[in-house]
């Protein structure tokens, strides 16, 4: 059932789904985004009259479920794992956290890693706290190799 009033939403013929006029020309469209199942809790999202949360990526989910993400520190969509929004202050710190911690001798080498941000494979110094990519600055990233030893 629809709720909220005509004059606040929009039709977005490309994700099929209406949504608040204030995201209309910001809002990164996924083919018929919400014509999916919420990857949190699996309740179909069409039908639902929950608040939703656009992702940064266009992925779609429950903004309560959104929340509960959040307040258990899980900052990856659950269909991509791209960045869910901007943590770059929570970057920021772990830059300090790893650049106050030393590695020891033996863990002092680099790995070969893929950035699910942006997509890139590069190379980061070891670190026990995380990889950053150097393209775009998050350390939402993967290993792809052992160290050569």
């Amino acid at each position: 059932s629809r709720v909220g009033g005509r004059e606040n939403f929009f039709h977005c013929k490309k994700c099929g789904s209406c949504y608040p006029v204030g995201i209309r020309d910001n809002h990164s469209c996924v083919e018929n985004s919400m014509k999916n199942f919420c990857p949190v809790c699996y309740e179909y999202l069409f039908d639902s009259i929950k608040a939703t949360k656009i992702l940064k990526c266009g992925h779609t989910m429950h903004m309560d479920c959104f929340d509960d993400m959040k307040k258990q520190n899980m900052y990856r969509c659950p269909i991509c794992s791209k960045t869910m929004g901007d943590i770059s202050v929570f970057w920021k710190l772990l830059d300090e956290e790893i650049e106050a911690t030393a590695m020891p001798e033996e863990y002092r080498y680099e790995v070969s890693i893929l950035c699910n941000d942006c997509n890139n494979t590069g190379k980061a110094c070891f670190h026990i706290l995380g990889h950053k990519c150097h393209h775009c600055n998050s350390y939402n990233t993967r290993r792809l190799s052992a160290p050569d030893n």
